[in-house]
């Protein structure tokens, strides 16, 4: 049996429906039913739905042996797992954002509001340009808008919410998409299965 986790929401159905083309569904698992954990036993799978952000945590304890999250994740906790494709959906970029006509100030550090605090200072750091990190969990367009932050961080898929708010793009840092990981264990002892369904996917 494959143990496997899906993300909610929008990416895990369109990754579900790959999967379930490749002949690895399990009945109607985004309807109406409030269950976790569905089973194929004759597909030989089992499914996990559960929070995006808690997928690689599932994949890297090996309560899954293999899962799909999104690139940002991967980049912000570094889990322990394999990185084994790019699937081509959900795609976006993590990117930095300010208000329209930003100068920035180089004698003082630059203030960042971002939830992806990793990846934002890994990115400045790389810059060597000093930054002071301010953690938020949401609305984050409205930091640089009342003057908490100078730019933001954060992912961008139509920035319609920035224009929206008067704010801009104004460096790409990476592009964002799904991918799928395995856990190192069951990698080994289920090459062959965890093999087949990345090479299907990615033919998708």
């Amino acid at each position: 049996m494959l143990n496997i986790a899906l993300p909610k929401g929008r990416l895990g159905q369109k990754v579900y429906a790959a999967l379930e083309a490749i002949g690895k569904g399990c009945g109607d698992i985004f309807g109406e039913s409030r269950k976790l954990i569905f089973e194929n036993a004759d597909a030989g799978v089992r499914y996990f739905l559960v929070k995006p952000s808690d997928v690689a945590i599932y994949v890297e304890l090996g309560a899954a042996d293999i899962g799909v999250v999104g690139k940002d994740i991967l980049l912000e906790n570094d889990p322990d797992v394999y990185e084994l494709a790019d699937l081509g959906i959900g795609k976006c970029k993590m990117a930095v954002a300010a208000k329209c006509g930003y100068r920035e100030d180089m004698s003082r550090p630059v203030r960042i509001a971002t939830k992806f605090t990793k990846i934002a200072k890994d990115y400045f750091d790389a810059k060597n340009r000093e930054c002071e990190i301010i953690k938020l969990y949401g609305s984050i367009e409205l930091a640089p808008i009342l003057d908490i932050s100078d730019v933001i961080v954060d992912i961008v898929e139509t920035g319609t919410t920035l224009k929206e708010n008067n704010l801009e793009v104004i460096e790409d840092i990476v592009p964002i998409s799904a991918r799928l990981i395995a856990n190192k264990t069951s990698h080994k002892f289920k090459l062959a299965e965890i093999e087949g369904i990345a090479d299907n996917l990615n033919k998708g």
